[in-house]
């Protein structure tokens, strides 16, 4: 059930690194949210922006599990309050791993420790490539797609 993703981004990992975790680069990849965190092992972080509850709304939230700056990123998820009663029981694990290949950057997304039946996985499944072409998209070009949202 694990979700594994594979993108070759022509940017450095440096480069790659700001868009994922800048209020910039998450606000224009990731629908017009911003990351609030401080980044450290245990820290909380949460995605948080237009949505069921106005401009507040949190879509995802967990816990920092493991840090390495332009390299690699490893958090726990948990669907927002507004979309799930029972989100806090519902966790799984991100890990965003950055690699230099060549000129480029290998982006390697995992999604694992999936509960059984877990209600957001097959949505999960399809948004992953979306979000991740955005990230490539915006690493390359500074532009974002139109996914017609």
């Amino acid at each position: 059930m694990d979700l594994v993703y594979h993108y070759y981004i022509g940017a450095s990992p440096e480069d790659v690194w700001q868009v994922l975790i800048s209020d910039e680069g998450v606000k224009k990849t990731m629908f017009g949210c911003t990351i609030r965190s401080t980044f450290e092992v245990g820290a909380d972080y949460a995605y948080v922006g237009p949505g069921n509850d106005g401009d507040e709304t949190v879509h995802v939230y967990g816990k920092v599990l493991a840090i390495e700056p332009n390299r690699m990123l490893s958090v726990t998820e948990h669907a927002g309050p507004s979309y799930r009663e029972n989100h806090a029981e519902l966790e799984t694990r991100i890990t965003f791993t950055l690699e230099p290949v060549g000129g480029c950057t290998k982006l390697t997304l995992v999604n694992d420790r999936w509960p059984a039946d877990h209600p957001s996985y097959e949505n999960t499944r399809q948004s992953w490539p979306m979000i991740l072409s955005n990230i490539k998209t915006y690493a390359e070009t500074g532009k974002t797609l139109d996914f017609g949202y």
